[in-house]
């Protein structure tokens, strides 16, 4: 039977008027200086500026208030060094301030694209043979900055797909820092960072083995103030960044999800969080739990971490460590295999690894099982999201590279209680670029981060040349029966 890939006419296509208020600081001597000029107008002249202003922007924010008053606290100390007292501060003039230290950003004015999917957790109110489906996109704005942004979609018994319009506002989480470190894990992940070893125990000497953010970071800031050596400033701020790395957030309950947005935070992501792979993991206890694996970068450093939530209102973020946690493209399974953890890599840039693990948090021992064979995959191969479970083993959507660095989509079938045998490969890629689809950011790609079976079809959702993203549909029974006799 022929196998035949269906292009819905679902796009989703990035919307430079999705903004955030974010706080900006260009340095505490301008700030200084900008802070003077504003404590010395009156209150009419502040009222004059303030009025309008939020009559402008109240329209484009959730309580624009709330983060106007939040980026002024941030800059309580330049304040004081320019002789005011923030305590005394009227709120106009509070409004004002944090006003000068925010600036719009269009999170997707770039590029909108790598979706993943997983099933909603509320499938409620549902018609028979309908599936209400989270995907979450890698949305790109100004400096190439990556965060990972969410739509609701619905897919009808038929398999069409309805992308749910977006809300009227975005909204960065609330960051809470009341994580809890293993000083073991926590070292580990330091040496990986670069971290000067000396430099590392001679803070880390001072904490128990289990030890919180404050406690951490007032040690660091401690021994930061005496530092004058500009290569020790350095090992100082690369230790908070990395304790950024290990965060509770929370979004707001009135948000839709299409309203949240996971940015950058640390140092050790400031270039982006990218290409998340969700996958809705069902533990030995049958409790889902949706976790996620991304790759947070600096410009310098990968780090590959795990993101994990139940409700997609609070999210857990945390390093992935070990010799297979390495460059990017890790896949976790959706259950244990044997008793332990599994997980797709590509450590070494170009063949995929699996890996067992008894935390999830930690990957030793990658064992290389594939290996680029076909000519539109002689670059690399890699997986495109978590294995998918069927009667006749675990799916495996790939992307792979060939000849002019064009990006293709292919599938794999691995064996369900020995994953490290491959029943079956395509031979020919299912997608790859048509000529609607090869212009974009990064031309002549299409690509993955998580596939959906349901009512008989594989539903890919996947990117468009780092531009947009679109969707497509095979039937499962005739991808198998290819994938099993021969590709």
């Amino acid at each position: 039977m022929r196998l035949t890939v269906e292009r819905k006419p679902a796009k989703v296509l990035p919307d430079t008027k999705r903004v955030i208020a974010r706080f900006f600081f260009n340095g505490e001597e301008r700030a200084v200086e900008l802070i003077k000029k504003i404590l010395k107008l009156d209150k009419d002249e502040v009222f004059g500026l303030v009025s309008p202003m939020l009559q402008d922007f109240s329209k484009r924010h959730r309580n624009i208030t709330r983060k106007l008053f939040r980026h002024c606290e941030r800059v309580k100390q330049d304040i004081a060094t320019a002789g005011g007292d923030y305590n005394k501060l009227d709120d106009f003039t509070k409004l004002l301030i944090g006003a000068y230290f925010t600036h719009e950003y269009s999170i997707e004015s770039a590029a909108f694209f790598n979706p993943s999917i997983v099933p909603d957790p509320d499938q409620t109110n549902l018609e028979e043979g309908q599936l209400r489906v989270i995907i979450s996109f890698r949305a790109v704005g100004e400096g190439h900055v990556s965060s990972v942004v969410f739509r609701r979609a619905l897919i009808d018994r038929h398999n069409n797909i309805t992308v749910i319009p977006a809300g009227n506002y975005i909204d960065e989480a609330e960051n809470i820092h009341n994580v809890i470190y293993q000083k073991r894990l926590f070292l580990r992940k330091a040496e990986e960072a670069d971290i000067n070893p000396e430099f590392l125990k001679s803070v880390t000497d001072r904490l128990e083995d289990r030890f919180d953010y404050d406690q951490l970071k007032g040690l660091v800031l401690e021994a930061k103030k005496d530092a004058t050596d500009q290569a020790m400033i350095k090992q100082f701020n690369l230790m908070l960044a990395l304790s950024d790395s290990y965060r509770r957030i929370t979004f707001s309950k009135d948000t839709d999800i299409s309203d949240r947005v996971i940015f950058p935070i640390s140092d050790f992501e400031s270039k982006g969080i990218e290409d998340a792979r969700f996958v809705k993991f069902t533990d030995d206890n049958g409790k889902t739990i949706y976790y996620a694996t991304y790759t947070a970068y600096d410009g310098i450093h990968i780090m590959p971490k795990l993101l994990k939530t139940t409700d997609f209102y609070e999210f857990k973020t945390s390093p992935l460590h070990g010799a297979g946690a390495k460059n990017k493209n890790l896949a976790l399974f959706p259950r244990k295999i044997n008793g332990k953890y599994a997980m797709l890599s590509r450590i070494d840039g170009w063949n995929n690894y699996l890996m067992y693990s008894d935390n999830i948090n930690e990957w030793e021992n990658p064992i290389k099982i594939q290996c680029p064979e076909y000519p539109w995959e002689f670059v690399q191969i890699g997986n495109c999201g978590s294995p998918i479970e069927t009667e006749y083993g675990w799916l495996v959507i790939t992307h792979a590279v060939g000849y002019m660095r064009k990006y293709s989509i292919g599938a794999s079938l691995l064996d369900l209680d020995n994953p490290e045998k491959e029943i079956g490969r395509l031979r020919d890629p299912l997608i790859v670029p048509n000529p609607d689809e090869r212009e974009g950011y990064v031309p002549n790609v299409v690509y993955s981060c998580g596939s959906v079976i349901h009512n008989g079809e594989l539903i890919l959702p996947y990117g468009l040349s780092d531009h947009s993203s679109g969707f497509a549909t095979v039937n499962l029974k005739t991808l198998l029966d290819r994938l099993r006799h021969g590709g």
